[in-house]
């Protein structure tokens, strides 16, 4: 059931989107070589008490996982492209990292990440993360009172798919409130004109998740929680969580 939000809960998750901007910011900028994943791990947790907030992806148990998500934030390495667990692997030099980071403040969720190189950046790599961001910023555009879901997805799922790049199969964006995944479904691929309409007081993570190589194909590793690419292709995750206003559609997990 999609829930709309009132103007004082919206303002409650920009509270949220601001703690998991702040966070995402500080781990990235402490993503150097020889850094431990889950060292950006326990950076991002710091962050997320000082505010008074709490991590939204700790102690998270769907049912399709084999066991609770163990870390606050999910950092995803080369070929992985969603939900990587932070462990005890050092970045290299050239690594493209995603980051993905939720929290919640007086029980409303922000849901937010960034991609990333860390150190000598290949160009292919820097156009991936650059098309991620772009497919986002379209999709943020395409998302006005009145319009449709279908139009969301079709501004992701037409510049990737024109610059060469897949997009994770069985994976899109979602509604955010009280809960951090809620409904609708937001596609990463669709027809203008069609699917949910768009009415202020929706608010919905959108977040396009880009292959390298233009395959949509994906493996689960044995961790029950990384999502990879099945040709071992580079990814890169974009994400912000988005208000629909009267005025046009709001980014609440912006700095």
């Amino acid at each position: 059931m999609v829930q709309l939000k009132t103007p004082e809960q919206v303002a409650l998750m920009r509270e949220a989107g601001r703690v998991v901007a702040q966070a995402l910011e500080t781990a990235r900028r402490e993503a150097k070589v020889g850094v431990r994943l889950r060292e950006l791990d326990e950076v991002a947790a710091g962050v997320i008490k000082s505010a008074g907030a709490r991590p939204a992806f700790l102690g998270y148990h769907p049912p399709w996982a084999g066991r609770p998500y163990p870390g606050v934030i999910c950092v995803s390495v080369n070929d992985a492209v969603v939900h990587g667990v932070p462990g005890n692997r050092r970045l290299l030099d050239g690594d493209l990292v995603s980051i993905d980071c939720g929290a919640f403040v007086e029980g409303w969720c922000g849901d937010a990440a960034v991609s990333f190189v860390v150190g000598t950046a290949d160009p292919a790599d820097t156009a991936l993360v650059e098309a991620a961001d772009n497919a986002l910023t379209r999709a943020i555009n395409a998302a006005q009172p009145g319009a449709q879901l279908g139009d969301v997805g079709h501004a992701i799922g037409a510049a990737a798919r024109r610059a060469g790049y897949g997009l994770l199969a069985d994976h899109g964006g979602h509604g955010v409130g009280r809960a951090m995944h809620e409904d609708p479904v937001v596609p990463n691929e669709g027809r203008p004109g069609h699917g949910h309409r768009l009415r202020p007081g929706l608010v919905i993570a959108i977040e396009p998740m880009l292959i390298g190589d233009g395959s949509d194909a994906y493996v689960k590793d044995t961790d029950g929680w990384t999502v990879r690419t099945a040709t071992g292709a580079r990814a890169a995750h974009s994400e912000h969580t988005v208000a629909i206003t009267e005025e046009g559609p709001l980014v609440l997990t912006a700095l």
